[in-house]
């Protein structure tokens, strides 16, 4: 059967006309990333920053665990451990800031640039990281949650 009218037979709504581009004229766009721009946003953000943040090493080694961030790698011995890149990410910015307080949004922006995450996200993460590093078991500390605000990465041994 076929349709008639304006809709199909499987009920469609049909195309609207829309008339061509040419018909339109494109107005000069603004420029919002200089109008809100600081002075030094074409530094990059480590840049911008003082303190070790840009002094990573190329090796962090803390317990059992080597960090390669250059790498993204993750080693207990001579062994890569199983993480995944999200808590991978996290312990990179936890680490380039030995003892300091990291905030959540901070955290969060780093992680997941550009994307709306809620903190539950963060917990997850920090979570898995943290069974995956056995943070709290034999005496290890590595990571400690300030409530509320953000974490520590620690690399306490209690056994030292």
């Amino acid at each position: 059967m076929r349709a008639t009218g304006s809709t199909t037979a499987f009920g469609r709504i049909p195309r609207p006309n829309i008339p061509a581009l040419g018909q339109f004229q494109l107005e000069p766009r603004l420029d919002l990333r200089r109008a809100v721009q600081s002075p030094d946003a074409d530094k990059p953000l480590c840049e911008k920053r003082t303190g070790p943040a840009c002094a990573t090493p190329s090796e962090i080694s803390f317990g059992p665990f080597r960090l390669l961030p250059k790498e993204f790698l993750l080693l207990e011995g001579a062994n890569p451990v199983p993480l995944g890149s999200r808590a991978l990410q996290i312990l990179i910015v936890l680490v380039e800031r030995p003892g300091e307080l990291v905030r959540k949004q901070e955290l969060i922006a780093r992680v997941w640039p550009n994307v709306f995450v809620e903190p539950g996200n963060l917990t997850v993460h920090v979570y898995a990281l943290r069974r995956m590093l056995r943070d709290g078991l034999d005496g290890n500390r590595f990571i400690i949650n300030v409530r509320g605000q953000g974490y520590r990465f620690v690399a306490w041994d209690g056994a030292v």
